[in-house]
């Protein structure tokens, strides 16, 4: 009997910790799924069709991230972007967010060339804001690590324009 209840309560202690383990795995691997490190409490969309339709639909502004993985600049960014906590919440409450690691076939979304990292607004009226522009004259929607308040600043005028444009 002694030997029966050992082996149960083994065999019950392995399927809990197997199942914890499983939990612990998900749990670790969850975030990185859309967010790619741009922010975790964020929720992505996944394609540009689906943030033009999410955009629409619950009349938020579309904020387009074009970045790649072995690019030093977007790197820098993405942990100023991640880090700053009133970007994170607006981004969170206030916008459709979709990161790119490729291009879309909208050319809109590169009206001065392809580079990276470039963030870009699309207001939900399905309109590119060519309007909304970062600091630099050479790479209009490129922004730096020191440039998150100069963002702060355009995310809040890509909220102001919705408001008094539709």
């Amino acid at each position: 009997i002694m030997f029966h209840s050992t082996l149960a309560l083994s065999l019950l202690l392995i399927a809990v910790t197997s199942n914890l383990a499983m939990a612990i795995k998900k749990e670790k691997r969850a975030p990185q799924t859309l967010s790619r490190g741009w922010g975790d409490e964020i929720t992505w969309v996944q394609t540009y069709e689906e943030g033009l339709y999410q955009a629409k639909k619950s009349n938020k502004p579309l904020m387009v991230i074009h970045h790649l993985e072995d690019c030093q600049y977007c790197q820098a960014l993405k942990k100023a972007f991640a880090e700053n906590e009133e970007i994170q919440e607006m981004a969170q409450n206030n916008f459709i967010m979709l990161n790119l690691m490729h291009e879309t076939t909208d050319k809109n979304l590169s009206p001065d060339g392809q580079y990276v990292p470039r963030i870009m607004f699309v207001d939900p009226s399905l309109t590119v804001r060519a309007d909304i522009t970062g600091r630099y004259s050479n790479r209009l929607y490129t922004y730096e690590p020191q440039d998150m308040m100069f963002l702060i600043e355009n995310m809040k005028k890509a909220l102001r324009l919705i408001q008094t444009e539709l």
